[in-house]
């Protein structure tokens, strides 16, 4: 179903996609690769970006930002472009926007495969994202195993067979991510990253992600935004069983805030969906879409005491998978937080252990 929010946005490119295992050149020296992926999510988009090596005799060669889930299809993807996409030029660099699977799945297997003793194809990502990335592939990370399992129900979601399934998907993020480079370079706040000729600064968010990184260009007015700005959906933001009392939202919509400093004609490149213009007046729609859904939940909590499975038909107004169904619990979570911990609800345990939110 089309979005009608996207009329307010424009798209330059059209319906114009690049096939998998291609490129689609967006400006000079910055291509668009998508990559498949197992869920109602299809898809993924990479980027490539010519660089070159510090220093008078530097390599000329390709940055990729992003990855792509570890799989058989994934990798035979990047074969076909590293052989056919790069101009016979090397990967000099991986950069990851943050720590999800689809992003940093393949990582290791991209840095390794383009690295020698001499020169080493590094990592590049925020601190908090590569420790987050190296304890998840080794455990579970909110979304599978006992402690979720534990977790959703103590928020109401208690059906027998949906806890069974979420049990047993203990190495769910390990599955798709089952490596982390051992060794990385650090991207921050406000980072000036040369990137071939032109550089890129590094613009911090928080509540998708630990330490999300999105890169803008002011030389070629372009913006990666990751998962932190999205066309057609909003973007995931969750408490998980590690953080339990964890409050994103508000760290999200900061950050989304922040953005507004970049120039409103800025040409967005996200994570999922098509390129477009619009980035001032699409942040003015999530902020928007949050407000309504937190307003939603108030008066849901208002009529009756709800655990965030209580509001799941409050928020996702249509039928969920179990993939979906553990993504919108940790959002369902999210937006009682930022009630309660913001004063306007009171959280309660009741005698089966599940926590239902009133009025403060």
């Amino acid at each position: 179903m089309a979005n009608p929010l996207e009329h307010q946005l424009s798209y330059p490119f059209g319906d114009q996609l690049p096939d998998t295992g291609t490129t689609l050149e967006i400006a000079p020296g910055v291509c668009w690769v998508r990559m498949g992926l197992p869920f109602a999510l299809d898809h993924i988009n990479l980027w490539l970006l010519r660089d070159r090596e510090a220093g008078p005799d530097g390599r000329e060669g390709w940055a990729v930002v992003d990855c792509g889930i570890t799989s058989d299809l994934t990798r035979q993807a990047w074969e076909r472009i590293f052989a056919e996409g790069l101009d016979g030029l090397p990967v000099l660099r991986v950069i990851v926007t943050h720590m999800h699977p689809d992003h940093i799945g393949l990582a290791h297997w991209i840095t390794a495969r383009w690295s020698t003793p001499e020169q080493p194809c590094r990592l590049w990502i925020s601190a908090t994202d590569w420790n987050a990335a190296r304890t998840a592939s080794r455990q579970t990370t909110g979304f599978g195993g006992e402690a979720a399992a534990a977790f959703f129900g103590s928020h109401g979601l208690v059906d027998p067979v949906a806890q069974q399934k979420v049990r047993e998907r203990g190495n769910y993020y390990g599955s798709m991510v089952p490596e982390v480079p051992g060794q990385f370079r650090r991207l921050m706040e406000g980072q000036a990253l040369r990137i071939g000729e032109h550089v890129w600064t590094c613009h911090a968010g928080h509540g998708h992600s630990p330490e999300h990184i999105s890169l803008h260009c002011e030389a070629l007015g372009l913006l990666i935004s990751g998962d932190m700005v999205l066309p057609r959906i909003s973007t995931n933001v969750s408490v998980i069983d590690l953080e339990p009392e964890a409050d994103p939202l508000p760290l999200y919509l900061a950050s989304l805030e922040r953005m507004r400093r970049l120039p409103a004609m800025t040409l967005v490149l996200p994570s999922h969906g098509k390129p477009f213009r619009g980035l001032h007046e699409r942040i003015a729609q999530l902020q928007q879409h949050h407000e309504e859904r937190l307003a939603d939940v108030l008066r849901a909590c208002a009529q009756a005491p709800c655990s965030a499975s209580d509001i799941l038909p409050v928020l996702f107004r249509r039928a969920l998978d179990l993939h979906q169904t553990t993504f919108a619990m940790g959002e369902a979570i999210a937006h009682l937080h930022a009630l309660w911990l913001a004063g306007d609800l009171r959280r309660l345990r009741g005698a089966d252990g599940v926590w239902r939110f009133v009025p403060a």
